[in-house]
């Protein structure tokens, strides 16, 4: 299975290997990693919780439908839980396809999906001692 909650650092390279074949051309990569600010405050680190067993069936969900809309493609999530400092790579996404078109748009459906469907939330501890949870945010927001 491709699609994993995990606790500890994740390895891009391997979920970049996962997808790779002789076949699939194209390959993108998405890490998504701790900032350090949100809305002008100062960010000191994020704590994610799941509910791992129904977020790995959900991320499960997406490699496979989106593995279905395109031709040829293979595709990876994995997501980070716990304490994460600032730099720390939260997510990681990897499309494979034959063309680079389908392995681009798949990874960021699959971005914009875990965001909206996936039992993974995030509070968010700022530089002042205060913390919040967040929302998910489409791609385009600030």
């Amino acid at each position: 299975m491709r699609a994993r909650v995990v606790e500890q650092p994740l390895a891009p390279a391997e979920l970049a290997a996962a997808v790779a074949s002789r076949a699939r051309g194209a390959a993108v990569l998405f890490v998504g990693s701790v900032r350090d600010s949100h809305a002008g405050r100062e960010v000191a680190g994020i704590r994610y919780e799941a509910y791992v067993t129904m977020a790995e069936r959900v991320l499960a969900a997406i490699e496979a439908d989106l593995e279905r809309a395109h031709e040829g493609l293979a595709c990876a999530i994995v997501h980070r839980v716990g304490e994460l400092a600032v730099g720390e790579a939260s997510i990681a996404i990897a499309c494979a396809s034959p063309r680079r078109e389908a392995a681009f748009a798949a990874a960021r459906e699959a971005l914009e999906r875990v965001k909206r469907e996936a039992p993974i939330w995030k509070l968010e501890r700022y530089g002042d001692g205060a913390s919040s949870w967040r929302l998910e945010e489409p791609l385009g927001s600030r």
